[in-house]
């Protein structure tokens, strides 16, 4: 008897529909055809022990199982309770079953017990698509499988409820999440706040320039002097995630398997912070298996590089094309994957080994030539392509013991909201553009025109700085933000100043 379950494969970000082919005939043997991994593989011992320990049968006869279409590859442990149900229904231990309208994915334990998987939200999305109207996930995925419209979640928590509730003898309620809700809550919950800083009125400003126009920016200082702090609250003064947005950053998490569990919605900005010691694989993703690298899990985020020359010189540089794309493409010679990486780039380092090289009262100890050999860690291109260069000084003692500033996220959000909307009403419907950061050549020249004094002054600004051509478009990109945080349709000299000042961290003074 020949049984169809519908079910879906993950590729890249994306879910495509599979269908899980059960064929039960006479004769001896278990086979698994279609591409399948070898997590896929070892199926038949957690399907086969799995049923019996729920109080059915294990089929005698010849068993093979087929994963439609053949030619694209199956991952991981979620094809086990299809496979289970397809095996129960081809040898008539379910009745009365219709699979037309139902897609099922889950793994299994040894004892029946319905287990999660990666990628729930991009396997309902693919469901929705094929006007499937009942989805079957695992009780952990239930939640952000539930945002998705137009579609019944169901979360049975094991192999004989998953029956029971095919049969119709078990009803199950499903699961809806109300994605507002989700939001409300996020905005009341934030851990940290930018009252929290003292001092640091120039970062702060720096901070705010780039949240406006999603730039890069490096913060260059002593140990102590706050970069961390200030990074990690930079999220909180980012306009909040659309719903769009909120979708397609959860999408990426659930495919990597890192969302936790009876999380429905990634609601707040990530913020990754990888270890200097990452590899270049895991930053841009791929593998023999293809998974989404740090950029990625960073994406409508921000991914922040703590002690930059730290990094591996060959790592920094993956980062070059995905800045300029937003997007990151693994090509092997097996698979081409893309992945999505629109993130803002924070980076921190030390101005020399030491640490102290640009301290106001401690002396820095380093040799000689070290200081040039430090910063030769991190290319001109790859610093080229940050928009902002910010020397942080320590805070002075006094100033820790007073008030911190009283200035909240909130209120610099706000700002940073209203310059975000005059961008997105600059730009239109023009697709993946939101951004000051991201304007094409052609655009720089139609929105960051500038009167003969403020071109006077850049091109003194770049003959004096010896800046580069991709320099020279940053300054005005940078001087468009500064304008649209005041609500000036034009960009004045004193806006173009200030954007200058954020390319003056030469090698000279700062060891760069």
């Amino acid at each position: 008897m020949l049984i169809k379950v519908p079910a879906a494969a993950l590729y890249g970000i994306y879910a495509y529909p599979v269908s899980v082919e059960v064929n039960l005939s006479p004769g001896l043997g278990y086979a698994i055809v279609g591409l399948p991994d070898n997590a896929v593989k070892e199926s038949r011992e957690r399907v086969e022990t799995a049923i019996r320990n729920s109080g059915f049968s294990f089929p005698r006869g010849k068993i093979i199982i087929n994963l439609s279409p053949a030619d694209l590859r199956k991952e991981g442990t979620a094809y086990d309770l299809p496979i289970a149900i397809g095996i129960l229904a081809a040898s008539g231990q379910i009745q009365r079953v219709t699979w037309d309208d139902t897609m099922i994915m889950g793994e299994l334990s040894l004892d029946g017990t319905v287990m999660p998987i990666r990628g729930a939200l991009p396997i309902a999305i693919a469901a929705r698509k094929q006007n499937i109207s009942r989805l079957i996930v695992p009780p952990a995925n239930a939640a952000e499988a539930g945002i998705v419209k137009d579609i019944r979640v169901y979360a049975p928590k094991n192999l004989r409820e998953v029956v029971g509730f095919l049969e119709g003898k078990l009803p199950l309620e499903w699961v809806f999440v109300d994605a507002r809700a989700l939001f409300r809550q996020a905005s009341e919950n934030a851990p940290v706040d930018m009252s929290e800083v003292k001092g640091q009125i120039q970062a702060k400003r720096a901070l705010e320039i780039a949240a406006a126009g999603g730039h890069n920016i490096l913060m260059v200082g002593p140990p102590g002097s706050g970069k961390t702090m200030l990074s990690r609250r930079l999220p909180t003064i980012l306009p909040q995630l659309t719903l769009e947005e909120a979708l397609e950053t959860t999408r990426i998490h659930s495919v990597a398997g890192l969302l936790k569990d009876h999380t429905g919605l990634i609601t707040q900005r990530p913020f990754r912070n990888p270890h200097h010691t990452i590899s270049d694989i895991a930053l841009v993703g791929g593998g023999n298996y293809p998974m989404p690298g740090e950029i990625s899990l960073a994406h409508n985020g921000v991914l922040f590089l703590d002690e930059l020359p730290e990094f591996k010189r060959q790592v920094l540089e993956v980062l070059r094309q995905p800045l300029e794309e937003g997007q990151i493409v693994i090509a092997r010679a097996r698979f081409r994957v893309e992945y999505p990486a629109r993130f803002m780039l924070v980076a921190a380092m030390n101005p020399c080994p030491c640490g102290y090289y640009t301290h106001p009262t401690r002396a820095c100890t380093c040799a000689p030539g070290v200081i040039q050999r430090y910063s030769a860690r991190i290319s001109g291109p790859l610093l080229d392509r940050i928009d902002l260069h910010v020397s942080i000084t320590p805070v002075e003692t006094q100033a820790l013991g007073e008030s911190a500033s009283r200035e909240t996220s909130e209120e610099i959000r706000a700002r940073v909201q209203r310059a975000r909307e005059i961008q997105r009403q600059r730009f239109g419907d023009m697709p993946n553009l939101y951004t000051n950061a991201q304007m094409p050549p052609k655009m720089v020249e139609e929105f960051c025109r500038l009167d003969e004094a403020g071109r006077r002054l850049l091109e003194n600004a770049m003959n004096r700085l010896q800046l580069s051509a991709r320099a020279y478009d940053r300054i005005l990109k940078v001087a468009r933000t500064i304008a649209d945080l005041e609500g000036s349709e034009a960009i004045r000299p004193e806006h173009l100043g200030e954007a200058i000042t954020y390319r003056t961290l030469d090698r000279a003074t700062w060891g760069l």
